[in-house]
């Protein structure tokens, strides 16, 4: 047993597991329907939300099982135990010209949280999801059951798993397929916008020619501005003479403490972005740089969470259709602005309609907006309530993953697939998300019947 104690990166709620069990090796798992409370599995606790926290339960921490099983070089399919993260393994097989198939804003996930989240990034439109790229993984169920899921063997645990939020059992490792790339540089432009309408230009103009798509926008500015912000598009570098360049070494930041909850408010907000906007002094800009300041701006500050203060922070990322998408965006953004609740960490971009395996997945197509929201009590509370009855209206979604607050109402016509998927639930799994969002304050304890044609794996050593 550990003393850490699990927590999420919003570093809101404030809870605590009953034990923290540190696994070593995955065919040494202690038996978990031995423990008398639910279980979860825990990684490296970048869900800003509840989604991997276990209050009063068991908090199963992955991050030793960190051992890469195989590389299939011909096919690009690797295999990994559960708590390999992407760090590690981009570190392995950058150098030897492989990267992610998709990758979020940090790279200090959890291939298991990965798959759980279904994590999307800046080439949804292009690639998908996570799971997407996902072949097979090994589950083991609370009975002591080990499962091979993939699209063709117990396909349906597949599906529910990817975007499972880890309530389907304990994933000991995945398989998955890289992308080849000829360097380890991005060749990218940088567009200065002017508003959403623009915004929505440079978008339909980018997505056939870049992989990556994605922008930074100005949620305060109100009026012929509102909207405004920095395009980012890009591609893998493949010129020969990016292919053996070094990548630069930058140190990292840290944030030593935890700021005063005053430093963030409308005024400092409104005058970061006005340096951001205005530090590209020219509309367009070419370059190319690494792959780490493009996809993980924020991975090389240490503890940035901190700058929000000790009450911690919200993150909220919604998804709305094409169908109506600019006009309840404008209207999010309007009253971001008018509430002056807005932050300098703001992600807008496209979802493109490759469909994820996953049953409770996030991405749809349409406009996704990203940002984070300091933690003021029932006032925030109350303006991302307003925010959910836009989305809900709009006929869109929240995501799970970034969630600490959303009402069991809107989860559920958010997720309408939720109670299908709760027969895929190990009934010793449980998280202080689902309790919320479901009104379900103690897991089932008698064990569910496991669906049909399932394969079963043996316990295969180390």
């Amino acid at each position: 047993m550990t003393n850490t104690i699990p927590q999420s990166w919003g570093r809101y709620p404030t809870v605590e597991p009953e034990q923290v069990v540190p696994l070593y090796w995955r065919n040494e798992i202690p038996r978990l329907s031995d423990f008398t409370t639910s279980v979860l599995p825990y990684g490296y606790g970048r869900s800003y939300g509840d989604s991997c926290l276990n209050e009063g339960g068991v908090s199963l921490d992955i991050t030793h099982l960190r051992r890469f099983i195989s590389f299939d070089e011909e096919q690009g399919l690797l295999r990994c135990e559960a708590g390999v993260s992407l760090a590690d393994i981009l570190e392995e097989f950058v150098p030897r010209g492989w990267f992610l198939p998709v990758t979020p804003g940090t790279k200090f996930v959890s291939v298991a949280g990965a798959i759980a989240n279904d994590i999307h990034g800046k080439n949804h439109h292009k690639a998908g999801t996570f799971g997407c790229h996902v072949t097979q993984f090994e589950l083991l169920r609370s009975n002591g059951e080990r499962l091979l899921c993939s699209p063709t063997e117990n396909k349906e645990m597949f599906s529910a798993t990817i975007g499972g939020f880890g309530l389907t059992g304990l994933i000991l490792w995945a398989e998955f397929r890289l992308k080849s790339i000829r360097s380890p540089y991005i060749s990218m432009d940088q567009i200065r916008y002017d508003s959403l309408a623009e915004f929505m230009e440079i978008a339909a103009d980018s997505d056939k020619d870049f992989e990556y798509t994605v922008a930074w926008c100005d949620c305060l500015k109100g009026g012929k501005y509102q909207g405004r912000g920095i395009f980012m598009r890009g591609n893998h570098e493949y010129s020969s003479a990016y292919a053996h360049k070094p990548l630069p070494k930058n140190l990292p930041l840290l944030v030593p403490f935890d700021f005063p909850s005053f430093t963030l408010n409308s005024l400092t907000v409104r005058a970061f972005n006005e340096v951001i906007y205005h530090m590209q002094r020219g509309k367009y800009v070419h370059k190319v740089e690494s792959y780490n300041p493009f996809f993980y701006p924020l991975d090389s500050v240490h503890n940035w969470n901190r700058i929000y203060g000790k009450r911690g922070f919200f993150q909220y990322q919604c998804v709305v259709p094409f169908e109506n998408g600019y006009e309840v965006m404008k209207e999010i953004i309007e009253r971001i602005s008018r509430a002056k609740e807005g932050s300098f960490l703001v992600v807008l971009k496209e979802f493109g309609t490759i469909p994820s395996p996953g049953m409770l997945s996030f991405p749809r197509p349409g406009l996704t907006l990203a940002l984070d929201f300091s933690n003021h009590g029932q006032k925030t509370l109350r303006f991302l309530d307003d925010l959910d009855a836009l989305v809900l209206q709009s006929g869109g979604r929240v995501y799970p993953a970034k969630d600490a607050r959303m009402s069991p109402e809107s989860f559920q016509t958010y997720f309408p697939e939720w109670e299908a998927f709760t027969r895929y639930i190990d009934p010793k799994f449980s998280s202080s998300f689902w309790r919320r969002v479901t009104s379900d304050d103690t897991p089932t304890q008698k064990m569910q019947a496991l669906p049909t044609n399932q394969t079963i794996l043996p316990g295969n050593g180390r």
